[in-house]
């Protein structure tokens, strides 16, 4: 980054959503919280059913998994370099979207250090989503005077591409 770049255009990390999908309530769902928890530092939320499907013994508004989403700066740092370690620092270029946003996935909760396995808790794995932004994106939110962000505004991919390359020192595969 230079110093007479402007520091609008310049990219951030908004927040970080990691989510498990349990597909059932229970112990196993109350384990998956825990695991949230202390992988990510946030209380997590649980996720409903919105759909009922008799084959998957899903009802609506039934418990099936739990999320937790993480907006502070020095915690999202810290996880997003555990989390890319646990993918041996590489990501395909095709975890990322049109917008810049990168989501990816992790196997097991015990691949991030600190982390031992507990007969009791199992093996969860858990889906790790990114939202990238620059400054200014609020308008599109707020309640009053809510305005479009300008595609010239917005994120690409490639250029999200960079920013991880940079910021994270990761290795994105080309296919």
């Amino acid at each position: 980054m230079s110093a007479t770049a402007n520091p609008m255009t310049q990219l951030r990390v908004t927040k970080v959503c990691v989510n498990i999908g349990v597909g059932e309530g229970g112990d196993r769902l109350v384990n998956a919280e825990n695991v949230l928890e202390m992988v990510t530092g946030v209380k997590p939320q649980r996720t409903l059913g919105r759909i009922q499907n008799r084959d998957l013994k899903v009802r609506i508004g039934a418990p099936i998994g739990c999320k937790a989403t993480m907006r502070d700066q020095d915690n999202i740092k810290e996880f997003l370099t555990n989390a890319f370690a646990c993918r041996e620092n590489t990501i395909p270029s095709w975890n990322f979207d049109r917008e810049g946003n990168l989501s990816f996935g992790v196997r097991d909760y015990t691949d991030f250090p600190g982390q031992k396995y507990d007969p009791d808790i199992g093996i969860f794995g858990m889906d790790i989503t990114v939202v990238l932004e620059r400054p200014g994106h609020r308008v599109s939110r707020r309640r009053r005077a809510k305005s479009k962000v300008g595609m010239a505004h917005r994120a690409t991919a490639d250029e999200s591409r960079a920013w991880f390359v940079e910021n994270f020192n990761i290795s994105i595969l080309e296919e």
